[in-house]
Formats: structure tokens, C-alpha cells, sequence
């Protein structure tokens, strides 16, 4: 499987919250940081993905631009769905992963933070 696959698939399984297809794609030390705040291992981030599964209703990635590097992939994707108050998450996201030896070893994502905040209250 070529990189923007792995990336491809990534994405579905977290959309799914399916976490063992999530699991799967990645080392099992790997790494994945959000705007540069301390880094989560493999099982922090499959329970923070459960847990914004659970709270955001029809979670979704649209927008997609997907590109391919020599170390891993750069995703742009707009992340979409409905907060538990009825109101419209829209947050706008890169993330930059490298690859190693087929699977995601580091997970470097940008969001825009001012989107997050209704997301935040429901995952308080």
C-alpha cells in the first residue's frame, strides 16, 4: 500500500471509529502531536478519536487534498459534523505523518484552534 493510500485508509477507519483498522496502519510506538503540545502514544490517540466519535454526530473528513512524500503524506481535510448542542463542527487540518516500513510512525496535525472550541466543551 502506497503512502496517500495509508493515509486514505487512516482517515476512513477514524471516520468509521474503527479503531483496530486505525491500529493496524500504525507502529505500535508511534507517535501523534496536535499544534505542538505533548505527544500522544498509539492508544491516547485511538481513545481520543473514540471519544470525539462519540460526541460528534455524522463525523466526517471533506475537502480532502491528499499528497504523497518521500517520508510519509501531507493531509489537508476539513472535519466535519454536528456537536451535541445542534451546532456545526467545521474545523479546518494538516497533518503530516511519516511512514516506516509500511505503517505511520509519526502523526503531526495542525488544526485550527478557534474551530475547536465547541468540540472542546463536548469532549469536557
Amino acid at each position: 500500500m502506497n503512502n496517500t493510500k495509508i493515509a486514505e485508509a487512516l482517515f476512513k477507519a477514524f471516520a468509521e471509529n474503527n479503531l483496530d483498522a486505525a491500529r493496524s496502519l500504525c507502529h505500535t510506538d508511534m507517535t501523534a502531536i496536535q499544534n505542538s503540545n505533548p505527544a500522544m502514544n498509539l492508544d491516547t490517540l485511538l481513545s481520543f478519536s473514540d471519544a470525539v466519535s462519540k460526541v460528534v454526530q455524522n463525523f466526517r473528513y471533506e475537502h480532502v487534498i491528499r499528497s504523497e512524500t518521500d517520508t510519509g503524506f501531507v493531509e489537508e481535510h476539513s472535519v466535519r459534523g454536528t456537536l451535541p448542542d445542534g451546532s456545526e463542527l467545521h474545523l479546518t487540518a494538516c497533518v503530516v505523518a511519516d511512514i516506516i516500513d509500511g505503517k505511520i510512525k509519526v502523526l503531526r496535525e495542525y488544526v485550527d484552534t478557534s474551530s475547536a472550541a465547541g468540540l472542546l466543551q463536548a469532549l469536557s
